[in-house]
């Protein structure tokens, strides 16, 4: 038990270190941030020094990370072994980010409801951008009903009263990128609009 448990913390200095690295950082920048010595720093990176709460929490906040990921998981492999999936009424979520704060990501999963379900909608602080990837999703903003198949998004301030729901009865599942704080996704690159002529080409007559 003795040698897991130092191979456990010893591991801690490693992630520490990858994590500065990763950020750009000094461990004098590290330091004057967290309020964490630079000389104590240095240990912990290079193992000599065991990691204690004191110590990693402060690091955690800095490097916005939760506190079992400078303890458990490596910070490299598959992610998918991490997710812990949450059910509730229906509906299961699959955490796909892990960071505290900042927009979150989620895998979601409808199970199918009769069909005729009165909506009952709800409002909330953020914003949510969804993007269908099987089946067929239901969205009701305010008094808008709404169909979304694969491949189909949309994105709405969720002040605005809404409800989610499968539209036919069967299992739906969709991406959710959602934004506690009102943050919303940013699209930098896009597809080039279709040229007159091209339209003309593609419009039916």
């Amino acid at each position: 038990m003795t040698s897991e448990l130092d191979g456990i913390l010893g591991a801690v200095g490693h992630r520490l270190r990858a994590l500065r690295t990763e950020k750009n950082l000094t461990l004098g920048e590290v330091a004057a941030a967290s309020g964490v010595s630079i000389s104590t720093l240095s240990r912990l990176e290079s193992g000599q020094r065991k990691p204690n709460l004191e110590l990693l929490l402060p690091l955690a906040r800095l490097y916005g990370v939760p506190l079992d990921d400078l303890v458990g998981a490596p910070l490299t492999g598959d992610p998918r072994i991490h997710l812990q999936p949450i059910s509730h009424g229906g509906m299961t979520a699959v955490p796909l980010t892990r960071r505290p704060g900042g927009l979150q990501a989620y895998k979601m999963v409808l199970a199918g409801e009769a069909r005729g379900t009165e909506p009952s909608l709800q409002v909330h602080e953020g914003y949510e951008w969804v993007y269908v990837l099987n089946g067929r999703l239901r969205l009701v903003l305010g008094d808008k009903d709404f169909e979304l198949r694969p491949g189909e998004a949309a994105e709405f301030d969720t002040h605005t009263p809404h409800w989610l729901a499968s539209a036919d009865g069967n299992t739906v599942e969709f991406i959710s990128l959602f934004g506690q704080q009102g943050e919303r996704m940013h699209v930098r690159a896009r597809p080039k609009a279709p040229s007159p002529q091209s339209q003309g080409r593609n419009t039916r007559g």
